[in-house]
């Protein structure tokens, strides 16, 4: 049974979590959301580096794994739109005042950052961030910005990442709360979401030596 009253819809301890992916990103996404279950209470907003070309597939192949709704995610776009929002390749997203999404282009390759570090901004304690396999340390920063404003924080374990470096860049910062194999993700994601509790329990403090600032 969901948090809340018995029989009644889930309880969400989050307003929003954000998934940033880059290579390998595909398929650990798919096994994630596969996990999902259809009334989790939680809009899910994915940053996934990826060409213009494979962006059709990309959000069809998500939406033939999940019994969430999967999207492409609009300008001013509300941020507590259910289902899965998917960020237009080489774009991210901030969260203007209203709680609208904010697109704009991003040719760095650091779509996730942006958008982590505003909908911290925004949310509070209450955004949750999982950094999945990829190169280099987009998300890293966003990490940092979800801990200074106490939400939570989970990471893919870099053994278990087709590409290590994303992992490895956030478990650095000392701002992660869980670090785990791909497959434990979801139950993560559902556990710190839905039942009731969890998020408060699960929460680790930052080391001393963890550098919180923007």
């Amino acid at each position: 049974m969901s948090a809340g009253t018995p029989g009644g819809p889930a309880v969400a301890e989050f307003d929003v979590a954000v998934i940033a992916a880059s290579l390998g990103g595909p398929a650990a996404l798919r096994q994630v959301l596969a996990a999902i279950p259809a009334d989790f209470p939680v809009p899910l907003l994915v940053a996934q580096h990826r060409p213009p070309e494979l962006d059709g597939r990309f959000v069809e192949a998500l939406q033939a794994r999940t019994r969430l709704a999967v999207r492409t995610v609009g300008d001013e776009e509300p941020l507590a739109t259910p289902g899965v929002g998917v960020l237009p390749p080489r774009h991210t997203a901030t969260v203007d005042p209203g709680g609208r999404l904010r697109l704009r282009a991003a040719d760095s390759g650091r779509t996730a950052d942006p958008l982590l570090e505003s909908a911290a901004a925004h949310c509070g304690h209450r955004a949750l961030c999982v950094v999945l396999t990829g190169r280099l340390e987009d998300g890293a920063a966003g990490v940092r910005a979800i801990k200074r404003h106490g939400g939570r924080t989970i990471v893919q374990q870099p053994s278990t990442a087709q590409a290590p470096g994303m992992p490895k860049a956030a478990l650095a910062t000392g701002c992660v709360d869980l670090v785990m194999p791909l497959s434990h993700i979801a139950a993560a994601m559902i556990a710190l979401t839905m039942a009731p509790g969890a998020a408060d329990l699960f929460r680790v403090a930052p080391p001393s030596w963890a550098d919180l600032a923007a």
